[in-house]
């Protein structure tokens, strides 16, 4: 008997309709149950939260733990009115699920979003509103967000995206060490919308794909990029002195799931992030990785008086830490915190970093205010947090990078104990303010500014043992960039609107004499000098270096410390000035390639072949170990064995943070080596940096005042016209 004529039997015998029989069969095409308003209708995928395309239609499916039913709102393009309104049967909700594949819908005429009818009661956090649109928490395209800078349409709505259009090739993860790395922190817009960017499509995905040579030749291997997910630069917009002031920097997410559509070049519809595939795959193939900033800890939804985008009118009692009365927690800074250790919570954010990974290839991902991952849904800190242990431990998420912003705005400060599950690298804040006080001449820094330069030892070990968790910076999108780091005492933020009381007010910074822009060439050169000991140190600490775009060339933001809502040229890089700084860009791009030359900076080698140490602190003289709060010079040495080569890498970096000038006695070599200088700071910036190491007669270097200089051992040979003494 034939199977199929077998089951019909079984069917007779229970007395079951025939015609049920074809459920039986694998098909592809799933069938209607129901008719709702003229569409038919049937139970969706329950285990596909968002939008997600099916044979002859769409499943829609949504989680509330508090509504008591739920509507599915579609809306022709741009359209102020919707065609249709299908509130989900009950019969078609799966505990909090709410799940439903509607028919016959051209995923290219429509758009969707949601109404949730429940309880409204602020003071338990129930804020339902029948009435109200809501963008599905998982949207993987949200509308009406293509052209930067316009005031977008009242309400937020999702587009239907077939995730699988775009066709990856085999070898498109790229797998860079932590201890290889050197991350260039960039503005996506910010990046190449300035003119002088010569690009085709500035301020996009593109310009940066444009841009890729450029990166190439600076020699970093990833860029990490400021907020992608879909913000909408004009939720809050306001006026200063007739110039506008908007979130430029997007920390404020409207959408997870969806990449933002003003920085595509291109106005594809319904095949969003495509553009930013392709740029990924290219930066790539070119060695560099990608590192996305993403920010979980709090949303565009703000306070009580902010929007009600998603989240507030879906389960606002579950997706934000309350206080008894319903009033938002502000352990950001910014309105709302997200109670990231809710079951419900953590499987959504979970589900995104998957997300972006299988689906962009995104190798990392800087966590914003971080240590509000690790608060209970009390606010409380704890001990062992389950979303960051489920983080450490995803397998999908297993090889890609994380990095802990580790403190938030609540007073916890977790630099040196963030619960790392042997997986998380952290921003080390310990290592920018020790390294920006002792170049500026802070000398009673040393003792700390020495154990950061060696990796930070005191704070990462035990759970951080085997992994690489420093992230090493001066500076970065939040402060004064380099050059101003060295031409303001004070930050100059009044362009911001709040009467400069925004912003960090320990900078750590020196102008050098002079606040700001001046003709005095002696504070412009010590200006200089302070720049390149700053990069010298940076690349010449041991964990993973990052630098912010524009560094390289001197970028100014004229002592603004928090740029944040300032879409201009202040914050924009202005690529003149690359061609302007020509000899410091040079200087800056071969101390990247020098720390690529010597692994025996980034990591521990076997041991040195001439006999010395792999990691030794001093002051001048080699022989005196004693770091203390007068240590004015500090000398660090890296050694050890290159296996590729079975040579010896040797690199002694010496800083001289004092105000006068100094001797340094080079440390005792075995007969038939010698030390060589490859970087002294004071010399001019054209002839700071030697190819090939100069031969010292003598292991004593006299160094001037402010400077930094690295020198390398070299086996001896005779002396030549041109080698210093």
């Amino acid at each position: 008997m034939e199977k199929k004529d077998a089951v019909r039997e079984l069917y007779h015998e229970l007395h079951l309709p025939i015609q049920n029989v074809s459920s039986l069969r694998p098909s592809k095409r799933l069938r209607p149950t129901d008719v709702i308003d003229g569409f038919e209708v049937r139970p969706g995928l329950y285990d596909q939260p968002g939008a997600v395309p099916v044979h002859g239609g769409v499943s829609f499916t949504i989680v509330s733990q508090g509504a008591k039913s739920c509507t599915l709102v579609l809306y022709e393009r741009k359209a102020k009115t919707p065609f249709a309104m299908l509130k989900i049967p009950e019969k078609f909700r799966i505990g909090r699920v709410y799940s439903m594949i509607v028919f016959g819908l051209d995923i290219y005429a429509f758009e969707y979003c949601y109404r949730m009818d429940g309880p409204y009661d602020p003071e338990k956090g129930l804020l339902f509103d029948k009435d109200k649109d809501l963008l599905d928490p998982y949207a993987k395209a949200v509308t009406g967000q293509r052209n930067w800078g316009e005031v977008k349409r009242s309400g937020y709505r999702a587009r239907v995206v077939e995730n699988n259009s775009y066709m990856w090739e085999d070898g498109d993860f790229l797998k860079t060490p932590m201890e290889d790395s050197i991350i260039y922190e960039m503005h996506v817009r910010g990046f190449s919308i300035h003119p002088s960017s010569n690009v085709m499509y500035p301020g996009t995905f593109a310009g940066i794909i444009e841009k890729i040579p450029y990166l190439k030749d600076l020699g970093v291997t990833a860029v990490e990029l400021l907020p992608v997910f879909e913000f909408d630069e004009m939720i809050a917009p306001r006026k200063y002195k007739n110039r506008r002031l908007i979130d430029y920097w997007g920390y404020n997410t409207v959408a997870y799931f969806a990449p933002n559509t003003s920085y595509a070049a291109s106005a594809e519809y319904n095949e969003e992030g495509n553009e930013f595939r392709k740029m990924v795959r290219i930066l790539n193939d070119n060695g560099i990785e990608v590192i996305l900033d993403v920010v979980f800890n709090h949303t565009a939804e703000g306070d009580s008086s902010g929007p009600i985008i998603s989240f507030k009118g879906i389960d606002n009692n579950v997706y934000y830490l309350l206080d008894e009365e319903g009033n938002y927690l502000n352990y950001s800074g910014c309105g709302n915190t997200v109670s990231c250790n809710n079951t419900v919570v953590q499987t959504f954010i979970i589900e995104c970093l998957r997300y972006w990974v299988t689906q962009y290839h995104i190798s990392g991902f800087r966590f914003d205010l971080a240590s509000i991952l690790s608060r209970g849904t009390n606010g409380l800190p704890m001990q062992d947090p389950p979303l960051l242990e489920r983080i450490a431990n995803d397998p999908i998420l297993s090889d890609v990078k994380l990095i802990a912003e580790a403190w938030d705005a609540g007073g916890m400060y977790q630099v040196g104990s963030f619960p790392a599950h042997k997986r998380w690298a952290e921003w080390n804040g310990k290592y920018r303010d020790a390294i920006r006080g002792y170049l500026k001449g802070d000398i009673w820094n040393a003792p700390e500014a020495a154990k950061r330069i060696i990796g930070s030892p005191d704070l990462y070990h035990g759970a951080y043992k085997g992994y690489t968790a420093s992230i090493n910076f001066i500076t970065c999108h939040d402060g004064f960039t380099l050059y101003d780091l060295y031409s303001y005492n004070e930050k100059h933020n009044l362009e911001n609107g709040w009467n400069n009381t925004d912003g960090s007010n320990d900078n750590r910074s020196w102008n050098c004499g002079v606040e700001g822009e001046t003709n005095d060439l002696h504070v412009l050169a010590l200006r200089r000098q302070l720049m390149r000991n700053a990069i010298v140190t940076l690349m010449m600490s041991r964990g993973t270096p990052m630098i912010l775009a524009g560094d390289e060339f001197a970028n100014s933001q004229d002592g603004n410390n928090n740029t944040y809502c300032q879409d201009n040229e202040l914050s924009w890089l202005n690529w003149e000035d690359r061609e302007h700084n020509d000899t410091f860009f040079d200087f800056y791009r071969n101390v990247i390639r020098l720390r690529k030359n010597h692994p025996a900076v980034a990591r521990k080698l076997a041991p040195a072949l001439c006999g010395l140490r792999d990691c030794t602190l001093s002051n001048a003289d080699p022989d005196d170990h004693a770091i203390t709060d007068q240590t004015g010079t500090l000398c660090v040495l890296f050694a050890g064995n290159r296996e590729d080569t079975g040579e010896d890498d040797v690199i002694y970096l010496a800083i001289n943070a004092h105000w006068e000038e100094t001797v340094v006695r080079l440390p005792a070599l075995p007969s038939g080596f010698g030390w060589g200088v490859i970087v002294d700071t004071a010399q001019p910036e054209d002839h700071c940096f030697y190819e090939t190491p100069r031969f010292l007669k003598q292991p004593m270097y006299a160094m001037t005042y402010r400077s930094v200089a690295v020198f390398t051992v070299v086996p001896l040979k005779p002396i030549t016209t041109g080698e210093l003494n």
